[in-house]
């Protein structure tokens, strides 16, 4: 029988050592990190993840260990650790990331059937609660960030504000809802097989429009969004689309692959110089200047997978999409789950 009173206490004193994101946490025992290491192969003291300047790493059983304590299930463990690779494949992950101003969030993209055995939510309400997959998968990284590596918000973690849903973004891609491959095949990896990809982003914005009469007119909202002046604080940027499978499906059905569309924002989507000064963001100062006022200044990088990534996911009973805005040119690969 529970003792209320007991698990209570528990939930106390993990909260006293700050072994807490300040949400409950589940003990860790020896036995429940056991039962969680049996769902791999990997040897449980080789490191997985590891932070140079703090001179801290995580092995394969501290990272178990902490996605018991986030609420995982022992067969999570295998996308967890997967999700760590992927995330060490970010160049912000291994450096200062953790630390910076814009307190980024890792958005981990799962493929294949894994979705379904781990019930990985993929349609409705993607982004949000209610699954326990996409919610504590991530939060496994979060904790494995702030008890293994040291990384305490107003201490060593120096975000201004921070990223609603830091560590909660966990979103499977609707395969069978999307007219195109999976976005695991464009990253490398085959497609049914499952695979994990990460990518560090700092926030999302909607994009509503049910409106659209033609793939230029849909695309044009995309290409407002991408370009907006706020996250623009480089020459050029990047994104992820998370798009509505009625987003997906008008512009397939317009004869664009998934690359198409990059081709065609990468040309439409930026900034004259001048409306770029006029909000105190110009780039005429910078070392790569001067630039005439009529200079356009595109807001993606280039058209590469990796500066645009594109996944089809969300409920198709409103034709919403979300833009993502990342931290970082994600490495444009995916890892296969084991």
């Amino acid at each position: 029988m529970l003792d209320a009173a007991a698990s209570r206490a528990t939930a106390e004193y993990l909260y006293e050592r700050g072994w807490s994101d300040g949400l409950p946490v589940l003990p860790a025992t020896a036995e429940v990190v056991e039962d969680f290491l049996r769902h791999t192969d990997r040897d449980p003291d080789s490191v997985l993840a590891e932070l140079p300047q703090v001179d801290r790493q995580a092995t394969v059983r501290d990272v178990a260990l902490h996605a018991a304590m986030a609420g995982c299930r022992p067969e999570y463990l295998p996308v967890v650790l997967t999700a760590w690779e992927a995330l060490s494949l970010e160049r912000a992950a291994r450096g200062g990331g953790w630390q910076s101003t814009s307190g980024p969030s890792p958005l981990v993209i799962v493929n294949g059937p894994v979705r379904h055995r781990l019930d990985i939510n993929s349609a409705g309400g993607v982004f949000g609660p209610g699954f326990r997959a996409n919610m504590t998968i991530p939060r496994a990284l979060g904790l494995t960030v702030r008890n293994g590596f040291g990384i305490i918000p107003q201490e060593l973690e120096q975000a201004t504000q921070g990223v609603p849903g830091r560590w909660t973004q966990c979103i499977g891609e609707d395969e069978e809802s999307s007219p195109w491959e999976p976005h695991s095949a464009e990253a490398g990896v085959p497609a049914g097989q499952d695979a994990a990809s990460v990518v560090l982003v700092r926030t999302s914005e909607f994009l509503d429009n049910r409106s659209f009469h033609s793939a230029e007119e849909l695309l044009a909202d995309f290409a407002d969004t991408l370009q907006r002046m706020g996250p623009w604080i480089f020459r050029s940027g990047a994104a992820v689309l998370v798009m509505n499978p009625a987003h997906a499906h008008a512009l397939a059905e317009a004869g664009m692959s998934r690359q198409d569309v990059r081709g065609w924002l990468a040309e439409h989507a930026g900034h004259t110089e001048a409306e770029l000064s006029q909000a105190g963001k110009g780039l005429r100062d910078r070392p790569f200047g001067p630039f005439a006022p009529e200079h356009f200044h595109p807001a993606l990088t280039d058209a590469a997978p990796a500066t645009l990534p594109i996944v089809v996911a969300g409920s198709p009973n409103a034709a919403i999409s979300m833009v993502v805005r990342t931290f970082s040119t994600w490495s444009g690969r995916a890892l296969p789950v084991h």
